[in-house]
């Protein structure tokens, strides 16, 4: 970062509800400096600029890249996220992204190549992590107060889908509701976990219905996975758009132990309230529940170690595990359903990349 010991400038690319929500949280610590935008959307920009009046509306990702800026907050869609952090990290400028970082593994990798040999600070919105249930059941299984920790069970089903066109052309997203909200699973499993060893996998992946194929030109709107990682730790892992739930949402995670098992999930539907309980055979334990504003708490994170003046963090090097595991599941259902073998036949040869 430039300019001695001054606040990190900061652009944000892509300002609807989420790129806004980031950047009001960044600015509410006063750790960065607002400088400039850039949205093609009329109201989007006008709403960002209202809040951020100091800031400069940009015509491109270029003529940011040229107002010397430290940071760069990107949340376009998912066919540009690793293209757009490339350009910043080459230029010197430190990335916070919206998941997915890239469509498949090989993009993660020329991302986090970019960063390391930039030694700028690199970030990936996998927000659920900060939510204070999600972190209270993490700390929990940290502490051996489950024992040891031998399966794992996560769902993120959401009766509504994605609002936006893009989000169904495989092209442009990557996949369907398994890169949309399984990412998020993934995520959580790996960050309570640890980097442990995926040992072998399983998936089925269905659209309307039905399985997908490699003729099939719809993404998926429904993902089921089995995992197997290193120490013979089995996690499931389910997610979907336009189920059927009686509610608007189902999201949990819970982690079984030989001691006892938690679940961190959602409150009455909620996509924003959560709690955690600790379960120890009939009994339970609640460990949180209540109002928590937890979605910028990953943007504010990245903000904070910017402004510390921190390059390269060595942990960004999890999204790229997060990202052979997601390719993994893809391709090992495809594979199964070109030869016709069970899922479960089918080897993760994209995780030995």
């Amino acid at each position: 970062m430039s300019g001695g010991s001054r606040k990190p400038r900061i652009g944000a690319l892509g300002t609807g509800w989420i790129g806004r929500d980031r950047l009001r949280a960044v600015a509410a610590t006063g750790l960065c400096e607002i400088v400039a935008i850039c949205d093609p959307c009329e109201d989007a920009a006008t709403e960002t600029l209202a809040s951020h009046p100091l800031a400069e509306r940009l015509d491109d990702l270029q003529a940011m890249l040229g107002s010397d800026l430290d940071g760069v907050m990107i949340a376009t869609p998912s066919a540009r996220h690793a293209a757009e952090a490339l350009q910043c990290l080459e230029r010197g400028v430190a990335v916070f992204c919206q998941k997915p970082l890239g469509r498949d593994a090989e993009e993660v990798r020329r991302v986090l190549d970019a960063a390391r040999r930039a030694d700028r600070l690199l970030g990936v919105d996998h927000s659920y992590r900060r939510a204070r249930a999600f972190e209270a059941a993490a700390e929990n299984v940290r502490s051996g107060a489950l024992g040891d920790v031998h399966a794992a069970e996560l769902v993120f089903h959401n009766v509504y889908g994605p609002g936006k066109p893009w989000f169904l052309d495989r092209a442009q997203s990557g996949g369907g509701c398994l890169i949309d909200l399984g990412s998020h699973l993934v995520d959580m499993l790996f960050h309570v976990l640890g980097r442990r060893e995926v040992v072998q996998i399983a998936a089925h992946l269905s659209a309307a219905g039905q399985p997908l194929t490699p003729e099939t030109e719809a993404v998926e709107d429904f993902a089921l996975a089995q995992i197997v990682l290193q120490g013979a730790v089995a996690a499931q892992l389910a997610c979907s758009w336009h189920s059927n739930l009686g509610q608007d949402a189902v999201i949990r995670a819970t982690f079984h132990g030989t001691k006892a098992s938690v679940t961190a999930e959602n409150v009455g539907g909620s996509f924003y309230d959560f709690r955690a309980e600790q379960f120890d055979s009939t009994r339970r334990d609640l460990l949180f529940e209540g109002t928590d504003d937890w979605g910028g708490r990953m943007a504010v994170d990245w903000a904070r170690t910017l402004a510390a003046g921190a390059g390269y963090d060595t942990e960004a090097e999890d999204f790229a595990r997060s990202a052979r595991l997601l390719d993994g599941l893809y391709g090992c259902h495809m594979s199964a359903s070109t030869t016709g073998l069970p899922a479960g036949d089918a080897r993760p040869a994209a995780l030995a990349r």
